[in-house]
């Protein structure tokens, strides 16, 4: 930043103008992208340089110009500058009494600008300006960076609303406009009203302080409802479309790097195959060689016939306890057989008990998901009482101003009486006592100016509550926003947690699916591979055979509780078909449960918040109520020394007009 100051001193300089101290001093402490020059009576040739600055700087975000009186040619010098501006984002010119010129200047901003995205103009004097107003409404419509718009007390006329609904019925981008205490009255409300069906994109309108019915208050906030609705439904559609292709780019990235695993099993297998038919060939060679040798040894062996022979009764012998060896071997296979049957049942109990369990388990996570459906229902209805209760103590406090009201205009037409009591009462002693006269009325008319400025104070003290009433009642307004959107966000995430669930049940089918299919084929090339393995694979085949006579005879008992436990008998099956994999989903369920547990956890969590945010809300409350009574409390004070003041006044020109010495002449005239 002392780069910019540095530039700033140099084209004031050129331009033959001194530079501003206070502006020195503000950029000297100027933190970084926001320069602050509120309450600053800019010069001209201020301006000046700091649109030519403002051409070319590239680091200020926020440009607050607030109160600087700035003068009709400094105003469009530095919106001029600020037209090919790439990097400012807000622009504050709050009470800077911007008339015709200043509003033709914004028209051209917001025609060439493209990077402002908040624009305050509180307090200034646009709306008088018919045609230079229009510029600026036109210049809107087809603007598509601005997002917030503060138009605050610069008396728009009906007129003027007719011009920014029409602006309106043609921006697509903003997001907040605020025209409280102009002049908008009934027309202009009943245009902002009808324009509203083709913006979607407005959700916050602020008419407070325009003489605007209550129906037409009321269809602004239901339009601005419903935009709001729409666009958080919009965000969640597209939150929940970004999840979703995440989800399926990661099934789509899993997919594929199942089947380069399989394609690399496949290779390897296909490797391992070639390895052994060239091994095979090898051997089948060296065969071939031995049997060449052993033709050659044919002869030498006959001579060793005789010995084969009495070897061979011996081998008998041996072939004999072999014999019994392999019957031994028959019975510990049978054996085998029997314990490897009963394993399997026990297997069968132990996969039956844990289904159970799975079950039991997920009927007390159905009931805690519905127990906290409830709990955020109460939540709901306590969100709903104290709307009630806000809307009871808005009628309480319209109630309270039009007895204000009432009581002011009671005591005007008391003062009236009794300035006609003294009067008439002072027209018979005129000839008499002029001097006393005259020094009466000059009392009479103090007092006058006193109860006139006791009737402003209280004015003054009305309006300002009103103030607070609408400040009150938007920031309800907001809280009740926050806490739906809140609700929203939970209630989408709890959906958002479901369908998570249901995807990764879906994978976990998928991946049960491919595995059981790579098993397969695994199975097939080593059956073709494996001649050697036949014990193996009719044992295979007679378990095979075994599941699916206990498979037929679960469905004959689940077709008869099909109507009660359609789910459990799907589980049970897709269990007994999976037995060889029960151990990876009873990791996946785990690690399911730990999900629904962290679930259960970050669900506790929010619905702390939501307490501590009603808790605090409900302490909001009860101290804005005792505002409330402590402002009824003064109030009533007020009037009480007002009446008694009234009434001292009463009885004391009452008493100087009986204690004159001229009363008793009075009677005689």
């Amino acid at each position: 930043m002392e780069e910019f100051r540095h530039s700033y001193r140099r084209l004031c300089k050129e331009s033959g103008a001194e530079p501003q101290e206070t502006v020195l001093q503000q950029l000297q402490e100027l933190p970084r992208g926001r320069l602050d020059l509120a309450t600053q009576s800019l010069t001209v040739d201020t301006c000046r340089a700091l649109g030519k600055l403002l051409q070319k700087e590239a680091l200020l975000t926020e440009l607050i110009l607030s109160d600087c009186m700035l003068s009709e040619e400094g105003a469009t010098l530095l919106l001029q500058g600020l037209c090919t501006n790439t990097v400012v984002r807000f622009l504050d010119l709050k009470g800077n009494n911007l008339q015709a010129a200043g509003a033709e200047a914004l028209g051209q901003l917001l025609r060439q600008n493209k990077s402002i995205q908040s624009l305050t103009l509180e307090w200034n004097n646009l709306g008088p300006w018919e045609d230079a107003f229009a510029a600026f409404c036109g210049a809107l419509a087809s603007n598509g960076a601005l997002q917030q718009l503060d138009l605050r007390n610069n008396q728009i006329s009906h007129k003027g609303a007719e011009e920014l609904a029409l602006a309106l019925t043609r921006n697509t981008h903003l997001q907040q406009l605020d025209l409280r205490w102009n002049s908008v009255g009934l027309l202009g409300g009943r245009a902002l009203v009808n324009c509203l069906p083709r913006n979607r994109t407005l959700w916050r309108l602020e008419l407070a302080g325009n003489n605007v019915p209550g129906d037409i208050l009321r269809a602004v906030e239901q339009a601005m409802d419903h935009n709001q609705e729409r666009q958080t439904t919009s965000r969640e559609n597209r939150a929940r479309t970004h999840v979703l292709s995440k989800e399926v780019q990661h099934l789509q990235e899993e997919k594929s790097r199942q089947f380069l695993d399989l394609m690399e099993t496949i290779d390897k297998q296909r490797k391992e195959m070639a390895r052994s038919s060239r091994a095979s060939a090898a051997c089948v060679g060296q065969l071939q060689e031995a049997l060449n040798e052993r033709h050659s040894i044919i002869n030498a062996l006959k001579a060793k016939l005789q010995m084969a022979e009495a070897a061979l009764a011996l081998s008998e012998q041996k072939a004999q306890g072999l014999g019994e060896l392999l019957a031994t071997a028959e019975q510990e296979q049978r054996s085998l057989a029997q314990r490897q049957a009963k394993e399997h049942r026990l297997e069968q109990q132990e996969a039956a008990e844990r289904e159970s369990k799975l079950l039991r388990d997920l009927s007390a996570a159905n009931e805690k998901h519905l127990l906290l459906r409830n709990q955020v229902d109460e939540l709901e209805r306590k969100v709903r009482a104290q709307q009630e209760q806000l809307f009871l103590a808005r009628q309480e406090l319209t109630n309270t101003a039009a007895e204000l009201k009432i009581r002011a205009v009671q005591a005007e037409e008391r003062l009236e009486l009794e300035k006609k009591r003294s009067r008439q009462s002072l027209e018979d002693v005129e000839q008499l006592r002029a001097k006393e006269v005259e020094h009466v009325t000059r009392h009479l008319e103090e007092s006058e100016r006193a109860m006139q400025e006791r009737v402003q104070r209280l004015e003054a003290s009305r309006l300002s509550l009103e103030e607070e009433l609408s400040r009150v009642k938007a920031a309800a307004l907001s809280e009740r926003g926050q806490a739906e959107e809140e609700l929203i966000k939970a209630k989408n995430q709890v959906r958002l947690e479901e369908q998570r669930l249901a995807h990764l049940e879906e994978k976990l089918r998928l991946l049960a699916q491919a595995r059981d299919e790579a098993q397969s084929a695994c199975l097939q090339q080593r059956q073709t591979v494996a001649d050697a393995q036949a014990r193996a694979s009719q044992l295979s085949l007679q378990v095979e055979g075994l599941r699916r006579r206990l498979e037929e005879l679960q469905q004959e008992l689940s077709n008869k509780d099909q109507e009660k436990v359609a789910e459990v008998t799907r589980v049970r099956v897709e269990l007994r078909e999976q037995n060889g994999r029960l151990q990876a989903e009873l990791t996946a369920q785990e690690a399911l449960r730990e999900k629904v547990a962290a679930l259960e956890r970050q669900l506790k969590v929010m619905a702390g918040d939501h307490r501590e945010a009603l808790l605090d809300r409900e302490s909001e409350n009860a101290s804005l109520r005792e505002k409330l009574r402590l402002k009824e409390a003064e109030i009533a004070r007020i009037r009480e020394e007002e009446a008694q003041r009234a009434s001292f006044l009463q009885n004391a020109v009452l008493a100087y007009v009986q204690g004159s010495p001229l009363r008793a002449l009075s009677p005689q005239k």
